[in-house]
């Protein structure tokens, strides 16, 4: 099979990695001579300065590091590791499965028909992963509104994204969101649950019609009200497009900075809806995984 081809790289080689563990408490640039002593000093010296040694999985060019016993020292002769940063994206957890990642708001979830072309939370990800290694694959699970913030999983292979797509009512256990929404809600806490449809604006709205709509179940909790604002927690029960903005105008409470369902501008510029837990079974080791983020300082200051 002939082998893949960057213009950028030339031919694509898979990374030489040799690994090692320290056996007693030593600094890594003493502990790399020691391991590999067919390397010359200096040629160890340049590995570290180009970031290509790992420790624990964190590439590091810190030649006084400390490490320990038991830990992991990973050497790449190929190049360097790659430390994956991006200012609206940060990968909170990876495996050979999955990843899920803290979406910021603004970035797209992945390219729609009329935004092809843009740079989204999916071709950030799928760059990273390809320049990795071109054979890498990368699938959405779920989607967060553009606007929105907070956690994320993608798969990276078909037998995850399946096993997560295919039974996602039992595999994720809760996925909680905070707002801040315009007023008091009354009651301040309680659950909404009627139907949802789309006009030809791509605009979600309310009704009682079945036939017309999509069941959306939404339950809320009033954590504080300051300065016209109310800081909610909110879990689904199903996952409509807009769901929670929505029903959050339909009760007469409509998030802040959300202009599109009733609010006004918001005064700190952006839509105060955030995903900040995500808890579920892993789809492989069906192990039960939970990640949670801190609110953001904007939408605290709110209601500060």
């Amino acid at each position: 099979m002939p082998r893949k081809y960057d213009k950028k790289r030339g031919p694509f080689r898979p990374d030489v990695i040799e690994t090692y563990s320290p056996t007693a408490d030593t600094s890594l640039l003493d502990f790399l001579i020691a391991s590999m002593p067919e390397r010359k000093r200096t040629v160890v010296k340049q590995m570290l300065s180009h970031n290509q040694v790992a420790v624990n999985r964190v590439p590091t060019r810190q030649f006084d590091m400390a490490v320990k016993a038991g830990d992991i020292v990973e050497v790449n002769l190929t190049r360097e590791f790659r430390v994956f940063s991006h200012r609206r994206l940060k990968i909170v957890y990876e495996d050979d499965y999955i990843i899920v990642v803290n979406k910021g708001y603004g970035l797209l979830s992945m390219a729609t028909e009329n935004d092809r072309g843009a740079e989204t939370a999916y071709s950030i990800l799928r760059n990273h992963l390809k320049w990795l290694n071109p054979a890498n694959r990368l699938f959405i699970v779920h989607r967060l509104d553009r606007d929105t913030s907070g956690l994320m999983m993608f798969a990276k292979t078909e037998e995850a994204k399946i096993a997560m797509q295919h039974n996602w009512s039992n595999m994720v256990l809760s996925r909680e969101y905070v707002c801040v929404v315009e007023g008091r809600p009354d009651p301040p806490e309680g659950i909404i649950r009627n139907y949802l449809a789309e006009n030809a604006k791509h605009e979600m709205y309310v009704t009682d019609n079945e036939e017309e709509g999509q069941l959306a179940v939404t339950r809320y909790t009033t954590v504080k009200s300051r300065n016209g604002y109310s800081m909610l927690t909110v879990q689904l029960d199903t996952g409509r497009k807009n769901q929670i903005r929505v029903h959050m105008a339909s009760i007469g409470c409509p998030i802040s900075g959300d202009r599109r369902y009733g609010g006004k501008s918001s005064p700190i510029y952006r839509l105060a809806l955030h995903a900040r837990t995500l808890h579920f079974a892993h789809p492989i080791t069906r192990k039960e995984m939970r990640f949670e983020l801190p609110i953001p300082n904007g939408m605290l200051s709110l209601v500060r």
